[in-house]
């Protein structure tokens, strides 16, 4: 039996593939008591606790002081791990392939499974409000940027938005989240969807039903619950901040909507979305790659600022799609991009990646990726508003101020 293996001690190498993490970063590790290390038989080599890097890597990176232009707050809700996102403790990898995106948003809320069993239904004269609001808006309107209208007119309509308890804003929630799908208008005429907030999110956002079996819908629900929350995002940073100084939940929302669009965050989705339709076939994949790369264009759908070593949402979701859709010709397409991306050095996919493939062999109207990342996200902002209502002062960052000396 090899030395690494003995009594449970894994090598430099695996310890640091386990984590995502450059080997440097296990002896700083060492040095802060993070981890134990010892010599192998050898003398030469360095071994890890093979149980303690496992929980370590389930737990998330051990915290570290804020660098330039990031600002810490205490969170219970989601811990970032080496390739994935934990809700409260859980992975949300398993919840994804078997909950629903109710019992994910409640989840995330309360930290209670039984608390999202109920139907979820909108107030409808806000509904109404919201429908009418959009009356005189351009018919190729991206759907988040109806969003951002509609949860205006919800908010206008609701007197108890300024219950700010706990209660108050679960079922504000609630019928937040129903009433954003429900003034989407049903994509080419559709009968509205009737059952849970996927489906029906589903009619809004897909010209035809998702067909025998629901693969494409629970992909879609999937793809929700992955991206449900990612701990301090820009979105939900701007959403803290707003609930810190005691907006409602609707002007939470707002805030997380006026931010998420930024291609660098949720726009992303879209920039992934164009990025595949631009590859008709398979063959043309080099091509728009190269373009973009030549231009000196960030390829969207590749690379992650925290998941260095690959993002696990991303294979999560692509082999659900791949699930739905076998030998689709939009997969071939997606699968040229990730060859000719993999052939090029590019960073790994991202969720925002799978996304997109899901939007193309679904057949989803362009922006859907966006909106599903909207109300999705609508849970995780309004589970940190939550911790922000509990607490007693504004959060107010300082800036370091480097202009001229006041006169």
């Amino acid at each position: 039996m090899d030395d690494e293996q003995v009594g449970g001690w894994i090598d430099a190498k695996a310890a640091a593939e386990r984590l995502g993490v450059k080997p440097a970063t296990l002896y700083a590790y060492v040095s802060r008591g993070v981890l134990r290390r010892r010599h192998a038989a050898d003398g030469r080599r360095s071994l890890f606790d093979a149980a303690q890097v496992e929980e370590l890597a389930r737990r998330g990176k051990p915290r570290r002081p804020p660098g330039p232009g990031e600002l810490a707050i205490e969170s219970a809700i989601t811990a970032l791990g080496a390739d994935r996102p934990y809700y409260r403790g859980r992975d949300v990898l398993a919840m994804a392939e078997s909950r629903t995106f109710e019992d994910v948003a409640a989840w995330l809320w309360t930290g209670d499974d039984e608390a999202g069993g109920e139907p979820w239904r909108p107030h409808e004269d806000g509904v109404a409000a919201a429908v009418a609001a959009q009356s005189g808006l351009p018919a190729g309107l991206l759907p988040l940027d109806r969003l951002q209208l509609i949860v205006a007119a919800l908010a206008a309509t609701d007197p108890l938005r300024h219950h700010l308890g706990p209660e108050g804003v679960v079922a504000t929630g609630r019928a937040l989240v129903s009433g954003l799908v429900e003034a989407l208008p049903p994509a080419a005429g559709r009968p509205p969807g009737a059952g849970g907030v996927a489906e029906r999110l589903w009619s809004r956002l897909c010209p035809r039903p998702p067909g025998p079996g629901g693969g494409p819908l629970r992909a879609f629900e999937a793809a929700m619950i992955l991206l449900a929350d990612h701990e301090l995002a820009a979105s939900t940073v701007a959403a803290r901040v707003a609930a810190s100084v005691r907006a409602d939940p609707y002007a939470v929302v707002a805030s997380g909507l006026g931010v998420l669009g930024g291609p660098l965050h949720g726009g992303a989705s879209y920039g992934a979305e164009r990025l595949l339709a631009e590859v008709a076939r398979p063959a043309e994949a080099a091509r728009v790659l190269g373009e973009r790369l030549r231009g000196g264009e960030r390829v969207p759908g590749f690379g992650h600022g925290v998941y260095t070593s690959g993002d696990a949402r991303f294979t999560l979701l692509m082999g659900l799609v791949r699930a739905a859709a076998p030998g689709h010709e939009r997969l071939a397409a997606a699968d040229a991009v990730l060859a000719e991306a993999e052939r090029r050095r590019l960073p790994a996919p991202n969720v925002d990646f799978a996304l997109a493939a899901l939007g193309a062999v679904a057949g989803l109207v362009p922006g859907a990726g966006e909106a599903l990342f909207a109300v999705a996200r609508t849970a995780g902002w309004l589970a940190h508003a939550l911790e922000e209502y509990g607490g007693r002062r504004p959060l107010r960052p300082r800036a370091v101020y480097v202009g001229p000396p006041p006169a």
